[in-house]
């Protein structure tokens, strides 16, 4: 039986363990997270909401995910 290997990332400072391959759509949708009411980063970087599904997390990644918020 394949073992299935995990890695260590960051979201919002929180450590999280997932499986290796995971991509960044995968994570935001399995957070939760509505897409467009929210910036992403990873490692400092904005990321363009249209390449979350190319882009693969890798071991000691941080995300940052910022909601925006409506006002007046």
């Amino acid at each position: 039986m394949k073992k299935v290997k995990k890695i260590k990332i960051k979201v919002n400072g929180k450590l999280k363990v997932i499986k290796e391959g995971y991509n960044l759509l995968k994570l935001i949708n399995n957070l939760k997270i509505p897409i467009k009411k929210v910036a992403i980063e990873l490692n400092k970087e904005i990321v363009d909401k249209k390449k979350l599904n190319m882009i693969k997390l890798k071991t000691n990644d941080k995300i940052e995910i910022v909601h925006f918020i409506g006002g007046g």
